[in-house]
Parts: structure tokens; sequence; C-alpha cells
């Protein structure tokens, strides 16, 4: 009986976190976290033209010491993408850390080696140097997707869940703009290509050295230490210290707890990496190598000219897409916003596939191509970060998240390493034909694999054995709020 009893109380706290209203606490949680996505996205946009600013300084030393022509092209997709293949190591990695130990014990370390990675890089010699410094950086961006994720999916309450955790992804869409814009400026100024090259990835370092100590000091997920540790009495005290003492939930110490076993969501592993695998790989081969599908379109235009007309596409049509999202998670439901984002954005890589004339013609093709970013932000792009954040019981969540994650930057890892090739075997329009096909695999697998966790709690969408939401409320003591705790 008295096992439980502590169930209950675990439990309780989990209801209480279900439906607390959004607060101050929310909103620092959701920029804190969403810095980092600020940082990865920045550097994702940057590095492309960074490596074409940089890369006829280090072609002449590359031949220099006995180098090929192909063998440079294949160094420089190697630095463009190594950051990726990091993130993989670094998702499953952090994901798996974090459920045996806790999501605050490691929060914070990853935006330490972001900051080192990005300062690194604006100091390389060479391209050696770059991909050292780049899968530092991409440690710690893998590591920020389960952490980030999931702590903000566990503050989050049942009605405005989705929101919260896609507000965080949408800070991308900030990078995405902010980093163009910042090489466009020195470059309209005069600012030599080594010095802007050099300006724009160390600026990286920026937004993650300004969130490391608050990252350090955010409370513990109160889910994970009572449902996954049985730690109720402390849970109820980090539930305190941002709903104001509001929130009401049995103190008592718990023994039971979720174990789920990983092999139970192997259909849904299927799912939520598939999905974001298959996104990715059309995705990042798409976003970083766009000064090359640029140049494929227009050859004769210059590196201002590509760096303006990513401004273009993500200011018009991606910023737009990415609000819509996370504003309408919650009522569409994710996975329905999911397959109607692969399913329009495919058919826009098939227009400009069948259609080799849009290429010729530079409003049409900005429209296609920026309507395929507009259906990837509202859709896969944010929906797949979310759905991965929900679909695991809460002994799982960071390690299901990660290797979710991990998993698709392999896809994008792919992408960009294999990007040139394409298009100089298949031209553009195979490229793109082959991102249509990515898209359909992708509908297909959210079709079958996925949930949809819209509308219930984080224990209901994680399928969590003995969840039984309680019909009637019950009455608990009031907790206090901790000496100096803040909203």
């Amino acid at each position: 009986m008295a096992a439980v009893n502590n169930q209950l109380h675990a439990q309780e706290v989990s209801e209480a976190l279900n439906e607390v209203k959004f607060s101050g606490f929310h909103l620092r949680a959701i920029i804190t976290a969403g810095m980092g996505f600020f940082t990865s996205a920045f550097d994702l946009t940057v590095i492309g033209t960074a490596l074409a600013l940089a890369g006829p300084e280090w072609m002449k030393g590359f031949m220099a010491d006995g180098g090929t022509k192909a063998g440079f092209a294949w160094t420089m997709a190697l630095v463009g993408s190594v950051s990726l293949a990091a993130t993989f190591i670094g998702a499953i990695a952090f994901g798996t850390i974090a459920d045996k130990i806790g999501r605050k014990s490691v929060y914070g370390i990853e935006a330490i080696l972001m900051t080192i990675g990005a300062i690194g890089s604006a100091f390389a010699g060479g391209p050696i140097a770059m991909i050292v410094w780049r899968t530092i950086m991409g440690f710690g961006i893998g590591g920020d997707y389960p952490l980030s994720a999931v702590l903000m999916s566990e503050y989050a309450n049942r009605e405005s869940r989705g929101k919260m955790v896609g507000m965080v992804f949408s800070c991308q869409a900030l990078g995405f703009l902010a980093g163009p814009i910042v090489i466009l400026t020195m470059l309209a100024a005069g600012v030599s290509h080594d010095l802007t090259w050099r300006i724009a990835l160390g600026l990286g370092a920026l937004p993650a050295l300004g969130v490391i100590l608050l990252r350090r000091t955010m409370p513990e997920s109160p889910r994970w230490q009572a449902r996954a540790m049985g730690r109720s009495a402390e849970a109820a005290q980090s539930l305190a210290t941002y709903s104001d003492g509001t929130a009401q939930a049995g103190p008592q110490r718990a023994t039971g707890v979720v174990r789920e076993p990983l092999t139970k969501y192997a259909l849904t592993i299927l799912g939520t990496a598939g999905c974001w695998f298959v996104f990715d790989y059309a995705y990042y081969g798409n976003t970083i190598g766009m000064p090359t599908i640029i140049n494929s379109v227009a050859p004769h235009a210059s590196l201002m000219t590509s760096v303006a007309w990513n401004v273009l596409i993500f200011g018009i049509f991606a910023v737009p897409g990415y609000v819509l999202a996370f504003m309408l998670s919650d009522k569409l439901g994710r996975k329905s916003i999911q397959m109607a984002g692969f399913a329009l954005m495919g058919l826009m890589f098939l227009v400009l596939g069948l259609v080799p004339a849009l290429s010729q013609n530079a409003a049409a093709f900005i429209t296609i191509f920026g309507l395929s970013y507009f259906f990837a932000e509202f859709g896969p792009n944010v929906t797949t970060f979310v759905l991965a954040a929900e679909l695991y019981p809460v002994n799982l969540r960071t390690t299901g998240h990660g290797i979710s994650a991990g998993v698709a930057k392999i896809g994008a890892f792919l992408g960009v390493l294999f990007l040139n090739g394409i298009l100089a075997k298949m031209g553009f329009g195979g490229g793109m034909l082959l991102s249509a096909g990515m898209s359909v695999v992708g509908l297909v697998l959210t079709a079958v694999c996925i949930k949809e966790p819209a509308g219930k709690s984080l224990e209901e969408a994680g399928q969590e054995s003995g969840w039984a939401p309680s019909i009637e409320p019950t009455t608990h003591e009031r907790l206090p709020a901790p000496a100096g705790a803040s909203a």
C-alpha cells in the first residue's frame, strides 16, 4: 500500500505540471533554451558563405602541399558537414546521460562546447583546424537538442506544450536571418573576405555564451525527479520555483518509478528518427548548400547577391512558417501539420525538379523554392523537434529525443556532403526530385508511426504504464516557494 501511495504522489506532481499556468519562468526558459538553436542556425547559414570566402586562399595552400582540386572539394565538403556528424554523437551521448543523472546536471555544458567551437573556428588557420573546432561545436549542438527540447516539454503544461517547445526551436528562424545579414553587412561595408568569415563564425559564440549561467541555474525537471527517480519531495520543491507555490502536489517521497523498456518504442523511434532523417537530408543539404544552388540557377550572381537571396527567402517564407507552426500546433495537432508540411514541401521540390525552366526565372525560382521553406517550417522542421520530446516516457525521454536528433543529423551530414556531387551528376532538377522523394518517405512514416500527442498529458503521450489522471481533484497542502525563487 505504501508503494501505491508513494506512486500516487509522483503522479500528482505530473498532474500539477500539466495544469500549471504559463508564467514568466516559462518565458525565461524559452529564451534560455532557444538561444542554443539561434546559435546553431546562425552557424548553419554562415558556414556555407564562410567557406566560399575562405576557400580561394585555403586552396592555394592545399595545392602547394601537393593536393588536387578534387581532394580539396571533398575536404571543404567535410568542413561544411563535420559538425553535423558530431551532432549525432552529441545528441545520443547527452540524451542518454540526462536520463540517467538528470537534465540539470549536464545542462549548460553543451553551450560551453558551442562557445569554444565557435571561437576556435574564427581563428582556424586552415581546413584541418576548422574540422577540429567544428567537431567540438557540433558535439555541443547535438547535446542541445534533447536537453532543451525535453526540459521545455517537461516544464510545460498540457494546453500549450506544443507552443512552448515550438517557440524554443523557432529561435532558429532568428539565427537563419541574422547569419546572412551579418555577412551581407560586412561585405557591403568593404570588410576583407578573410576578416568577414572569421567575425561571422566568432559571433556565433555570443548567444551561447550569454545563456551558460542561466542554463546552469535552471531547476531540475520535476517530472524526471518524481517519475523517473522517485524523488517527489525534491520534485515538489523544483515545481514550486516556477509556480510561485500555487501548484499543488503531494510532498512525500515516492518509490514507484517509471521503467519503460526502449523496445516498447521501436515503432515510435522509427517514426521520430526516420521522419527527421529524411527531412534533414533535404533541408540541411539545401540550406548549407544554398550558395551552390543559387549559383546553379544564377551562375553570374555575385556572392552578395546570393547572400541577399538567402535573406529574402528566409525572411519572406521561412519565418512566417515557424510562427504558424508553434501558434497552431496545439490546435491543429503536430501530426497533421507534419503530414501537410511533408506533402506540400515535396510538391514544391517536385515542381522544381520537373520544370527545369523555373531555374531560369529568378522570380519563379524564389517563389517556389521559398514555398518549400514555408512548408518545411510550417511542417516537419518544427514538428519533428516537438514530437520527439513528447512521445517517449520520462525515463527515456532525452534518450529517445537524442536518438532521433542524432539520426536526423546523419541525414543532414549526408545531404550536405553529397550535395555538390548530386548537383554535378543529376543537375539542379535531379537534386530537387531526390528531395521530393525524401518528403514522400517522411509523409508515409508520419502516417504509420506517429501518434498525435496534442491535448494529451506528457505521460499519456509517452504511453507511461499505470498513468491514470485523477478524475476528482484532491486537495493538498500548498507548497511554499523556496526563498529566492522567482518566476
